[in-house]
């Protein structure tokens, strides 16, 4: 009869201690989703990354107009960096003042632009 307890009582302790870990994995599996889903915007590199552009003043569509065209655009040093990771990374880039000068003419168009 003790033996049969035992067996019992180690049979409870499993079945709490799968439903934990199937409650973590759960948890794991829902955190892995959000953020894969943070992580599929067209825009690798946003405003906050490019600080030397102003983006105030533009409706939320406007910006992400600007900051998609930033971000599909290639620097034309020979890096082979897009234009936005171009400006935020290399501080170093010989022509860095006119891919500035670039993403503000897209700040520019996004705002003049009616689509």
């Amino acid at each position: 009869m003790g033996k049969e307890r035992r067996q019992k009582g180690t049979q409870k302790k499993r079945k709490g201690t799968s439903g934990i870990l199937g409650w973590i994995m759960l948890g794991a599996v829902v955190l892995a989703l959000g953020y894969g889903l943070t992580q599929m915007s067209s825009v690798a590199f946003d405003e906050d990354d490019i600080k030397v552009v102003n983006f105030q003043g533009l409706t939320s569509k406007q910006k992400q107009r600007a900051l998609e065209a930033a971000n599909s655009a290639r620097c034309s040093c020979g890096c082979g960096l897009g234009l936005a990771q171009c400006v935020s990374t290399d501080p170093d880039c010989p022509i860095r003042e006119g891919n500035i000068d670039r993403i503000k003419g897209m700040v520019r168009e996004a705002i003049t632009s009616t689509n």
